[in-house]
């Protein structure tokens, strides 16, 4: 089993909408960092799967219609894993329609995701959003 395999498992099972398969790739105790200036960072660091459910999932899910976070590339560095890609939606509240980079940076340890840390086009999804 690669250490990217669990990457991989959460944007697919993200790309379903099937969260418990997307917090079963999740440690107990991951720790997960949305970037600065990105609008579900308010509440950085988000602790446990519940809390990135909770905290990011939903909300993206309750403001989006149509979000995707689709990884172009992956990058496995052992217990480091980097995703390059795009999030695409359509904001609920205008009907402005994003397209934003990404790089995602993993941490895995124990075929699980202990750390995550989201580089992102804030301008883009802050535009989209309309503030």
């Amino acid at each position: 089993m690669s250490n990217a395999d669990p990457v991989r498992a959460l944007y697919a099972a993200f790309a379903k909408g099937d969260m418990p398969a997307a917090l079963a790739t999740m440690a107990p105790d991951i720790v997960w960092n949305e970037a600065e200036n990105y609008p579900y960072a308010d509440r950085n660091p988000y602790v446990g799967p519940e809390a990135v459910l909770h905290g990011v999932f939903a909300r993206i899910g309750g403001d989006w219609d149509g979000f995707s976070a689709i990884s172009d590339e992956i990058i496995d560095a052992g217990e480091t894993i980097v995703s390059l890609g795009h999030y695409s939606g359509t904001f609920k509240a205008n009907g402005k329609p994003m397209r934003a980079q990404f790089a995602h940076v993993f941490r895995v340890k124990g075929g699980k995701i202990a750390g995550f840390q989201q580089y992102a086009d804030t301008l883009g999804t802050a535009i989209a959003m309309g503030r």
